[in-house]
């Protein structure tokens, strides 16, 4: 039997596993995550590896192959504890082991740590003046400037005092050795900036949230670890039942990870607990340097920090003693991996709190179906925030058929009750916020007169059109200058569908040109602090209007918002997937949830123009009940998670017959493999059938049970290992997507 270690655990080594013979003394103590001492290189130097995989047979002469001389019994390091999730990561969703462990081991290399050297003088007072009227005598100046400067100030920071005073780092070493100072290094944190808003308000808990905190106090603190579904409504005070969890755990001696959807959620969530918990805060997330990432994590991993805050990523903090797991905004697409091994989030944290006996707390305004059909299996504990705080009533929400305004004669984007709420808001000096799901200043550019879009040539897509003249693919960022004439047909009526919210920002300003406005989307906020920079401003009071993508309407609290435009509100409904229902009903009440989280009550205007769909219907009334009742039965009806499970298989390549022929061997061998359990569907074209000349294809499998579609994919992962016609092209699995590819 043997064994694959690894040996080192920056990323750029991660590449390189190494096979050790399991010497019978161990074979029945090893698993994978094992911390094992092995001898290394030509030299057989002791050092610490992990396991990573087990293997019969041996990759080259079993003669060559090294013992493990011995398991490492200090205990699970929290690498070791990584090494055994990444190795779940790699079952649960397919992949290799490799790229399961650079996404568990999220920093990738080692930066070069910053210390701070300071100057303590050694000396008394007077041995000190002794000491510098020698310096003097000899004529040693620089010796006697620094000498001087301690005298006056018994410590200095070592860089600042060689360049005030003009001395070499020879002149300080020789005072060391002379026994005059001594040099002190100490490690200096690449800390994010956090600023400092004080509000240290005391806070007096709803019955509700009373209740749910000493429920999970009760269980935790009797080790009843178990995941939680807090269903609140918005402005229920989900977060300060959080911090009240946290306060626990962190009494306890341990740590928490508060897992957000966006960087955008960042900057008020971080305030809220830095209030509460000062400096042992930290915050994770892609806009920080590399050095910042990596000096939180250590700061971590030495139990500098009792609260880790960030998106996705930020689930792997490696804390030594981790206590609890909060994902906040639970439903959210974005705690769904798009990268291999694709994770969800929510899965993950659930495995890892197993493994580290922790337990995890999942919150949202509008759960997810598969979490909340888990809740009703008994499988998650559900705790249920009925009211808001301050017992504030929820907005009121109006529904505006926009076929009528068109038959009305109104071509305006804005409906005549949204103009007219606007003016309102404006008059009284309250705050707007103006949602739309679009990005960019135009959507696709087409030929009124033949119907011709302009497409990406290297991609199945249409090419949106930018503020800029250029037409831009949003998939592999080709561009073009903006066509004037149609190439097919020759026709001068080309323009592009503008519904992007620079186009928003420019009628909102047209409109109410005494208004102040900010845009918040994608493009305002590519800078480190743009996220921070427009919510600080607009919290400020800086703005009237606030225009933006799905990135405004998440958890955001602004108690001088009174009103929230929903635009273009179905523009997801009919989309081409299973989903569609859920995601719209849920980005209405998220919306809807902004206004009236202050003093004065808060109304919602949604434009539509589909007002009796069930999701629209339900999202006014804010009735989740309803809506999952009836997004249920069509899940149940067609199969579709979370009544029945689903694996996507994506398969690319360069050449597309080549594709098409291993498609439809993968479908044959996966309709043996999971025989009448099992329904396959496809081979088809995805969505988008070509990306940067790479052609998809897609499968599509579903089986009520979850451990059938995992034994599916083991074989297929054989299988396609085995049969070098898979060798050019690329396959992932992705389970229970949440895009349909």
């Amino acid at each position: 039997m043997y064994a694959d270690v690894i040996v080192d655990i920056t990323h750029e080594k991660l590449d390189k596993v190494f096979q050790y013979r399991i010497p019978d003394t161990l074979k029945d103590r090893l698993c994978i995550g094992s911390e094992v001492i092995v001898s290394f290189g030509k030299g057989d130097r002791k050092i610490r590896g992990y396991v990573v995989g087990f293997s019969e047979k041996p990759d080259y002469a079993p003669e060559k192959i090294k013992p493990i001389l011995e398991i490492d019994e200090k205990g699970m390091a929290i690498e070791s504890r990584l090494v055994r999730l990444a190795a779940w990561m790699k079952e649960a969703y397919g992949g290799t082991m490799i790229q399961a462990l650079k996404t568990v081991l999220p920093i990738k290399k080692k930066e070069q740590e910053r210390t701070k050297r300071t100057l303590r003088l050694c000396l008394t007072e007077q041995e000190g003046k002794e000491r510098l009227e020698r310096y003097l005598e000899k004529n040693q100046k620089a010796r006697a400037r620094v000498l001087a400067a301690l005298l006056d100030s018994p410590e200095m920071d070592y860089g600042l005092a060689v360049k005030k005073l003009h001395v070499t780092a020879s002149v300080v070493r020789a005072l060391e050795e002379q026994g005059v100072l001594k040099v002190e290094s100490e490690r200096e944190y690449r800390n994010p900036k956090i600023q400092k808003r004080e509000q240290n308000v005391p806070i007096r808990y709803t019955p509700e949230q009373q209740q749910a905190i000493e429920q999970f106090q009760r269980e935790y603190l009797a080790g009843d670890y178990g995941t939680y579904l807090i269903h609140g409504v918005t402005g229920s005070g989900k977060t300060e039942v959080y911090m009240e969890m946290i306060r626990t755990v962190a009494a306890e001696g341990r740590q928490a990870i508060v897992l957000i959807p966006e960087i955008a959620l960042t900057w008020q969530t971080v305030m809220r607990f830095y209030q509460i918990f000062g400096a042992r805060v930290s915050v994770m997330h892609s806009r920080m340097s590399a050095g910042e990432r990596y000096d939180q994590m250590q700061r971590a991993a030495n139990g500098e920090l009792d609260v880790m805050i960030g998106p996705r990523s930020a689930l792997f903090t490696p804390f030594p003693n981790l206590g609890l797991i909060v994902i906040d905004e639970e439903h959210e697409n974005s705690y769904k991996s798009e990268q291999v091994p694709r994770y969800h989030a929510r899965e993950t944290a659930i495995a890892r709190a197993e493994m580290e006996h922790a337990s995890v707390v999942l919150g949202s305004a509008t759960p997810s179906m598969e979490s909340y059909y888990r809740c009703q299996m008994r499988e998650y504990r559900l705790i249920e925030l009925k009211e808001r705080v301050g017992n504030r009533p929820l907005p009121t929400v109006h529904t505006t058929d926009m076929r009528e305004e068109l038959a009305h004669g109104n071509r305006s984007i804005f409906s005549d009750l949204l103009r007219e709420k606007i003016r309102d808001r404006l008059e009284k000096g309250q705050q707007t916020m103006l949602f739309i799901n679009r990005r960019g200043y135009a959507g696709f550019v087409s030929c009124r007169s033949c119907g011709y879009v302009v497409k990406c040539p290297h991609c199945d897509v249409s090419l949106s059109a930018h503020r800029n003249g250029k037409l831009l693919c949003h998939y592999c960022g080709y561009e073009e200058p903006m066509i004037k004439v149609c190439p097919s047909c020759g026709s001068r009526h080309v323009g592009g569908f503008k519904a992007g919210t620079q186009q928003i920002e420019d009628l909102v300003k047209r409109e109410f040109p005494e208004a102040r406005v900010l845009r918040m989307d994608m493009d305002t906020t590519k800078n480190k602090d743009g996220h921070e920079r427009i919510l600080s401003a607009f919290a400020d009071g800086e703005a009237d209007i606030l225009v933006g993508t799905q990135m405004i309407v998440k958890g955001h609290d602004f108690p001088a918002v009174t009103l929230v435009g929903v635009l273009a509100a179905d523009m997801s409904l009919y989309s081409s997937d299973y989903r569609s229902g859920e995601r719209t009903f849920q980005l209405l009440v998220q919306a809807a949830g902004r206004a009236g989280r202050g003093s004065a009550p808060g109304e919602v205007v949604i434009q539509t123009y589909d007002p009796e769909h069930y999701s629209i219907k339900t999202a006014a009334k804010q009735d989740y009940q309803a809506f999952y009742r009836e997004e249920l039965e069509f899940r149940d009806r067609m199969g579709y998670p979370p009544v029945e499970n689903m694996l996507a298989v994506l398969m690319m390549g360069e050449e597309e017959n080549l594709l098409n022929t291993a498609a439809e061997y993968l479908k044959a061998y996966a309709e043996r493999s999971g025989g009448n359990y099992l329904e396959v569907i496809g081979p088809a074209v995805p969505y988008v059938g070509k990306v940067s000349d790479i052609y998809r294809k897609i499968l599509y499998l579903k089986c009520p049970k979850y451990g059938m579609l995992i034994r599916v994919k083991n074989q297929l992962e054989r299988y396609i290992k085995v049969n070098s016609g898979f060798q050019t092209l690329r396959i992932q699995f992705d389970f229970n997507p949440m895009n349909i590819f």
